[in-house]
């Protein structure tokens, strides 16, 4: 299976403001009404999994912002909205056994949202690529998108896509390689 993060971050590297707001994000200049880049992301996407605070911010998205399967990382919850059933549902436990039931269900590329839940997945090694797009705003304090890690993770940048003078998108993938000084 493979794991990718497609996040943002303000240019200090939050995710969003302490209470969650992600304000600073959505009002980005767009003249053109583009995605960015989302959906061809998405399009080689099978399954989401997102922790349970980045759910409930999207519950409050008119329409259902996800058209693949949503899976809920919660100690917390017991179960979706009637009009998410189908279409969102509940899981936990240990992380790698988790990735083994989604893949045995057919998900072999999944997209990790949520700043614990990236956190979480970086702690076990368990992100394959990152796709992270820069917001030129400092927010000074807020959510973090990285957290203590045990041991170094080292990531190769594959690409950066200069998207407009509000996005510059950089896509690293996990390598597992001992670096060395020659």
């Amino acid at each position: 299976m493979r794991t990718v993060v497609y996040i943002a971050t303000s240019l200090d590297g939050f995710i969003a403001r302490q209470d969650g707001d992600i304000k600073w994000l959505i009002n980005i200049p767009n003249p053109d009404n583009s995605d960015f880049g989302y959906s061809e992301f998405i399009a080689g996407i099978d399954g989401i999994l997102m922790g349970r605070n980045t759910y409930e911010t999207a519950l409050n998205f008119e329409p259902w912002p996800y058209n693949r399967p949503v899976f809920v990382l919660s100690n917390i919850l017991e179960n979706v909205p009637h009009e998410l059933e189908g279409k969102a549902e509940i899981i936990n436990g240990n992380l790698k056994d988790l990735l083994k039931r989604l893949e045995v269900r057919g998900i072999k590329n999944l997209y990790v949202d949520g700043g614990r839940t990236i956190q979480s997945f970086l702690k076990e090694d368990l992100i394959d690529e990152m796709i992270i797009t820069t917001v030129p705003v400092l927010l000074g304090e807020g959510i973090p998108l990285f957290g203590h890690l045990d041991n170094d993770l080292k990531f190769r940048c594959e690409k950066v896509e200069f998207i407009s003078e509000y996005l510059v998108k950089h896509y690293y993938r996990r390598d597992r390689i001992e670096w060395k000084n020659k």
